[in-house]
């Protein structure tokens, strides 16, 4: 399959989200797109710019820069449903397309205070709502085209946690060391460079990777994993002076991406030495939560449902230190993902509009071992009428590398 984005296919996503805006806010008028995420979704190009979409299911797309590379790259470019403009300032916008916007949708997780002061210097606009939950719905059942992709990125995944991380490990070498030469395997196996957070001021390169405790260590970042960092000021990558010696576990948690898309995996590996029984214990009663939750990946379950009929199951003992350690617990047991790693929905409590056939979500059970570090699985599904259909290849033991 092409890597470009169809016409028809770009221009069935702005349907579908003028369809899902009607039904969740009748009286919008306007809804105005700065994510650049999300003007790819739309559009199949990514520059800076604002795509305006109008009720009557016609958009319009001002480009500040790159004009000319958005008409070379977006299909949109003779469409009737999208006209393509250039964009100085929002004041080229107004004059194109009036200056009256009525009621407008935003995306609230994006729009900055001073942006919106802008836009208000050349727009009029009467009520604001947010638009973020409501594309994230739109984005969070995938076609045919995106589905195809997030296989194909599932089978190299699976490849570069199984076969190719194993090759690397080897001792002494330091956290940054194995996280640098698996960035350089995952760039000629086709990685996109990135892995991208629709979370505010969420960074992150690969994923994360840490030996031994260091997976334990608390993060500003929303997982049951941790990680040491760089320094207080890069709390990201890994550490320069952890270095991995015999009996270590090596957590590693990344995404791989390839034209925008994303699976996630986490693998866990133990370096020269068996893994504890306590391990052993701790992360087979994870690949049995992530097989039980899998299950329940059907169209129709509802995500709150899913997390608390698992949650309610599981032993005290087993619970102390899971989905995190100590202090830092997190309250999910899975997210959906796709241009971003954290998308809808969660399998968590308050997500309790029904799972629909073709969402992708990456169930992720992680359990904090004392003094060996995190254990756990990660793997990415499609929603099916049959559970959860594994992309990335499937729950593992720890490996003994």
């Amino acid at each position: 399959m092409e890597a470009t984005v169809t016409k028809q296919e770009l221009e069935t996503r702005i349907l579908n989200l003028c369809t899902a805006m009607t039904k969740s806010c009748p009286e919008w008028d306007t809804a105005l797109i700065i994510n650049r995420i999300n003007q790819y979704y739309l559009t199949g190009t990514m520059q800076e710019g604002l795509l305006v979409i109008k009720r009557n299911k016609t958009a319009q797309y001002f480009i500040r820069r790159s004009f000319k590379r958005a008409k070379e790259e977006s299909m949109l470019k003779d469409s009737a449903v999208c006209a393509f403009y250039p964009m100085e300032s929002y004041r080229d916008a107004a004059q194109v397309m009036g200056s009256e916007l009525g009621n407008t949708l935003v995306e609230t997780e994006t729009l900055t205070i001073s942006i919106l002061e802008r836009f208000k210097k050349y727009f009029s606009i009467k009520t604001l709502h947010p638009a973020d939950s409501i594309i994230f719905g739109v984005r969070a059942v995938k076609s045919p085209y995106e589905i195809y992709w997030m296989k194909e990125i599932g089978k190299k995944h699976k490849i570069l946690l199984d076969e190719v991380v194993p090759g690397i490990l080897r001792e002494g070498m330091s956290e940054i060391e194995l996280t640098a030469e698996l960035y350089e395997k995952m760039l000629k196996m086709g990685y996109h460079g990135v892995t991208r957070f629709y979370q505010f001021q969420t960074e992150m390169i690969a994923g994360q990777v840490g030996f031994g405790e260091s997976s334990l260590v608390e993060t500003n970042f929303d997982s049951p994993g941790g990680m040491r960092g760089m320094c207080p000021a890069v709390p990201i990558i890994g550490n320069r002076d952890r270095l991995l010696k015999k009996g270590d576990l090596v957590f590693i948690d990344v995404g791989f991406g390839m034209h925008g898309y994303h699976t996630d995996r986490t693998q866990v590996y133990i370096f020269g030495a068996a893994p504890s029984e306590e391990a052993v214990r701790a992360h087979r009663g994870c690949i049995e939560v992530e097989k039980r939750a899998a299950e329940l990946l059907r169209p129709g379950n509802i995500p709150a449902e899913i997390y608390n009929s698992i949650m309610q199951d599981l032993e005290p003992n087993f619970l102390k230190n899971f989905m995190g350690f100590e202090g830092k617990r997190v309250k999910f047991l899975g997210h959906g993902i796709g241009l971003h790693v954290d998308e809808a929905p969660v399998i968590a409590n308050g997500f309790t509009c029904p799972l629909q056939e073709n969402m992708i979500i990456a169930l992720e059970p992680k359990k904090g071992v004392a003094g060996v570090g995190m254990v756990g699985t990660e793997d990415t599904y499609i929603v099916t009428d049959q559970g959860g259909q594994c992309i990335t290849g499937g729950e593992k033991d720890i490996i003994i590398v």
